[in-house]
């Protein structure tokens, strides 16, 4: 029998945080039978498979980055983008302007040109695309892209404009699917590889910036009648098309009213954001009725009118809690919302101030790294392309816990202690136990090679 290793990375601290690397404990033959303080760990129980984490590229986040020099923009590319570090393979990024634009803006604006000839990539060229090829730069690999329109082009709207929802008009349906390609092929004629579209951000939302909404009826008639013929007639059937996009209280209850025979096939999975709570329950019940949907988070972030600024621990423990939740509800992929914003929460166009990993002081000029980048760490570095999430159970709600299985075999797991208490903790690994202690606020990965059976 080999002995197993176990390493452990503690992040701790309020504002700056504090790392711990490598701290190293073996297992040894759980000779007492340990019942207590227990969190097991079943690498037989295999559940879905992860296929990475990732980021918005908006054009808020192109814009500060535009301001910082050579050495600032290396160390946020390779930090968020190498295989060393975060080792993001994913981005999303918007179709026409977004809330985190610093203006509004649309590729096309004259509703008599329906041969698209007055369509300008300009205004994604001026700010993100010069991002994301340093991005791409730093992976040393092609980035995964997810593109996702806030409005369609006011034109196109019930209400005439790319704010305040409104509803895409019936006879622009047709147009506005292949709008949504001519994107897909902007980027594709560069070099990027697009793998996959929301139909909508937020198809619920009224929004003071661009926003259009969809009724689950729309959502269903646009994707079955006019997005994936839209698609395939593009040759761009390659591109894995996902609904709802929005919060996740209504993933089940929109994936029940929009999946069915007339549309088998068409959908990839269902995207969700997390602004409405944890609501993981939902989660597993679109799991349980359609497994063969992917569950995405397309967006996440601290938004400043409802957390504050200044309270890095708890804000960071809440997108971590956030993340564990979905990872064991089946989510597959993690997408986080501006990967770069100023000292302020911006730039945004209505002063919808967001927090992010990384702030840029404009005065200063300084890059500012943040606790939450430190938390994100610990689920993007330790979790490979490729894991399953496995089984585990444990002993207590004040801790929360998720585990996976990496492509080489070595087991991760995740322990976020969100209480102010240490808490000990025994892990076990088939007949193999660990004794750790999880220090009071504080996110922990293990990673362990899994126990070579005899025979």
């Amino acid at each position: 029998m080999k002995e197993i290793k176990l390493k452990l990375y503690t992040t701790y601290g309020e504002g700056g945080a504090e790392r711990q690397e490598q701290k190293v404990l073996a297992f040894c033959a759980d000779k007492e039978g340990v019942e207590k303080e227990v969190i097991n760990l079943y690498p037989d129980a295999a559940f879905q498979t992860i296929e990475g984490f990732g980021g918005a590229i908006t054009d808020a986040a192109g814009y500060v980055y535009s301001l910082m020099g050579p050495e600032e923009k290396k160390k946020l590319m390779e930090t968020y983008f190498s295989p060393e570090e975060m080792k993001y393979r994913l981005v999303r990024i918007h179709m026409d302007s977004c809330d985190f634009s610093t203006e509004m803006y649309e590729a096309m604006s004259d509703e008599t040109d329906r041969e698209m000839k007055s369509f300008s990539f300009a205004r994604t060229e001026k700010y993100i695309i010069p991002m994301l090829e340093d991005a791409q730069r730093a992976a040393g690999r092609p980035l995964e892209l997810m593109l996702s329109p806030w409005s369609p082009p006011a034109f196109m709207k019930t209400n005439g404009e790319r704010k305040n929802g409104g509803s895409l008009k019936e006879e622009y349906r047709g147009f506005w699917a292949d709008y949504i390609c001519r994107y897909i092929e902007e980027f594709r004629k560069r070099g990027y590889l697009v793998r996959r579209i929301s139909l909508q951000n937020e198809a619920k939302a009224v929004q003071t910036w661009d926003s259009c909404v969809y009724t689950p009826a729309q959502e269903k008639e646009f994707l079955r009648d006019y997005m994936a013929p839209a698609l395939k007639k593009h040759g761009l059937d390659d591109v894995e098309v996902f609904i709802w996009d929005h919060n996740k209280e209504r993933v089940y209850d929109r994936a029940c009213r929009i999946i069915d025979s007339t549309t088998k096939g068409m959908a990839a999975g269902i995207a969700f954001h997390w602004y409405s709570g944890d609501h993981f329950e939902a989660l597993d019940l679109v799991r349980r009725k359609f497994p063969d949907l992917k569950l995405i988070v397309s967006e996440s972030c601290i938004e400043y009118t409802k957390y504050g600024a200044e309270d890095h621990w708890k804000n960071a423990s809440r997108l971590s809690h956030e993340i564990i939740g979905d990872i064991n509800g089946g989510m597959c992929a993690f997408y986080d919302w501006n990967i770069l914003l100023d000292e302020t929460g911006g730039p945004n166009h209505v002063g919808n101030l967001c927090h992010a990993p990384f702030l840029y002081d404009t005065k200063k000029r300084r890059l500012m790294p943040q606790l939450i980048g430190e938390h994100f760490r610990h689920f993007t570095h330790f979790i490979d392309r490729g894991a399953v999430r496995i089984g585990f159970s444990r002993y207590t709600d004040r801790l929360d816990v998720t585990a996976l299985k990496n492509p080489d075999g070595k087991i991760v797991f995740v322990i976020l202690n969100r209480t102010e208490e240490e808490i000990p903790a025994v892990i076990r690994l088939e007949d193999e136990i660990a004794e750790i202690r999880i220090r009071g606020e504080s996110i922990v990965t293990g990673v362990v090679k899994e126990k070579q059976k005899n025979g």
